[in-house]
């Protein structure tokens, strides 16, 4: 089946984010990142900044990191708590923008969402650790924290959230179609592999 829907997943830093909206802008397609998490902040009535922060991260680095969570109450958020009132409403409008245009969606766990369509493409950016820190520390800037530091801790705690939500090991090339090395490859040729795979 013709591929319309392509899902974006990254290590922090790999230039997945960016990847994306090239790939987008070159299929002439929807891309859906910051205008996602604006999309689920109106749906949720989250504040965008609560969204873009724990819709696909989890509170910490640990498995543990949902054992604490406050419970739900009832007749408030369907009675769920806030982390997964927040993973049932970002589900929803993935679905939903999934089914409404061809388009690229980064993170936010759409590899999983979307797993059961034949018409998507789950690719998977990686790169190492030097080519990540050199990349966070030109867009992002320095920090208190060593940019390995930020590296380990934001990739945790996406990879907590994903086995809490899917079961599944993030990262684990069995959940996609494709990985691509970006710090080796390059983000244009990913763009393009990518391109060539859907067209």
């Amino acid at each position: 089946m013709t591929k319309r829907i392509i899902t974006i997943s990254r290590q922090f830093g790999s230039g997945g984010r960016s990847i994306g909206k090239a790939l987008a802008q070159r299929l002439g397609w929807k891309y859906y990142d910051k205008e996602l998490v604006e999309e689920v902040a109106l749906e949720s009535g989250f504040d965008a900044g609560y969204v873009e922060e724990h819709g696909e991260s989890a509170p910490a680095a640990s498995a543990f990191a949902y054992a604490f969570t406050q419970p739900g109450v009832p007749g408030v958020m369907r009675g769920m708590s806030a982390t997964d009132f927040l993973w049932c409403i970002q589900r929803e409008v993935v679905l939903k923008l999934a089914d409404k245009e061809p388009c690229v969606i980064v993170g936010r766990n759409a590899d999983y969402i979307l797993r059961d369509r034949d018409d998507v493409l789950n690719a998977f950016i990686y790169a190492d650790k030097a080519y990540r820190a050199d990349r966070i520390v030109r867009l992002y800037g320095e920090s208190e924290k060593s940019p390995e530091q930020r590296l380990n801790t934001k990739d945790k705690k996406r990879a907590v959230n994903y086995k809490h939500y899917t079961g599944q090991d993030w990262g684990d090339a069995r959940n996609y179609h494709i990985a691509l090395n970006s710090g080796l490859l390059g983000e244009e040729a990913c763009v393009k592999i990518l391109e060539s795979l859907v067209k």
